[in-house]
């Protein structure tokens, strides 16, 4: 797959299709797919935003499709009937790092999509176990830089699958400093982080919704965000990039249904889904959860699809990550 076929494919991936009924007079269930563990950040925020979405659109069921760095889940939402019954969550990792992190895919993150809205965007964080870090006298990034330095070879990091954002940061980082570093993967968040807590692996490179409540805890301790410059959630941690320039990661996801599906549905959808996104409710708990609300319009959400697409296949390469 080749970069100027996904950007130009994204300029032709419009909806089509004779327009439906309004979905919301059905009696049958919607199915939103998500392609990651029950009780990660993904998950929670997509469960809340149905609670409210179920309002306008009927009853909603989450199937949660983790493995395959979120493509198995993926390849489900492409394959599935136009009609508006099936709805996907895209990630950065589904749909702007896959496709050139892996040789083959079973769906194109363009062209067999039709883009609803993002839900979210959010700062990755590099975190370790606290208590582990108290023992290791690690209080700061520079004090772990030192330390990973000193004990390249021996250390691991995890991640919520091959693929993910918190894949390529640890790849990125470690490249970057010239280390020997063993990733282990996850399927998804929740397990990756519980390994990080067990103390089975060293650190990770997680989302900071996902990390947040724990970091709270005082059970993990976060030492740098992966934007390219500080967060304004943590002002006072500093970004990766400050020791290693260029460096920048973060993490976004949103709703799509599969390529085909009417334009009256894919409208219908996202006027449904940025009013729950942008409910109360929904706002609190995603600030609550360290997570920025990012809403938009179909169009402007493909778009920004298309750009991060082009914008991964060169950090893909700087990394020299790979999986087969």
């Amino acid at each position: 797959m080749q970069r100027r076929h996904f950007i130009a494919a994204a300029a032709t991936a419009a909806v089509t299709g004779t327009a439906l009924p309004a979905l919301a007079a059905s009696n049958k269930p919607i199915r939103i797919i998500v392609p990651y563990a029950a009780g990660g950040a993904i998950d929670l925020s997509v469960r809340k935003m149905a609670t409210m979405l179920e309002a306008e659109l009927g009853t909603i069921i989450i199937d949660n499709r983790p493995g395959g760095g979120g493509g198995i889940g993926m390849t489900a939402v492409a394959r599935a009937p136009a009609d508006g019954q099936t709805i996907g969550i895209a990630a950065v990792a589904t749909n702007a790092i896959n496709p050139w992190l892996f040789k083959s895919l079973a769906y194109d993150p363009i062209k067999d999509f039709a883009p609803l809205t993002q839900m979210t965007r959010i700062p990755n964080v590099l975190v370790v176990n606290a208590d582990i870090a108290k023992q290791r006298g690690i209080a700061t990034f520079a004090d772990f830089v030192t330390f990973a330095k000193k004990e390249s070879g021996k250390l691991t990091y995890a991640s919520g699958g091959n693929g993910s954002a918190g894949h390529l940061a640890g790849e990125l980082f470690k490249r970057a400093l010239g280390l020997d570093i063993v990733h282990v993967p996850y399927n998804g968040g929740a397990p990756s982080q519980l390994a990080l807590l067990s103390g089975h692996v060293d650190f990770s490179f997680d989302n900071l919704a996902s990390a947040a409540t724990n970091m709270r805890a005082g059970k993990l301790k976060a030492l740098a965000v992966t934007t390219a410059k500080r967060s304004a959630l943590l002002p006072d941690l500093p970004a990766v990039a400050e020791t290693l320039p260029g460096f920048s990661i973060d993490t976004w996801w949103g709703l799509v249904a599969p390529a085909g599906t009417p334009a009256e549905l894919v409208n219908q959808y996202n006027a449904a889904m940025v009013k729950a996104l942008r409910s109360p409710e929904v706002e609190t708990l995603y600030r609550d959860m360290m997570m920025e609300t990012v809403t938009n319009t179909p169009r402007e959400f493909g778009e920004f699809m298309a750009r991060e697409l082009a914008h991964y296949q060169e950090v893909v390469k700087l990394s020299g990550a790979t999986v087969s």
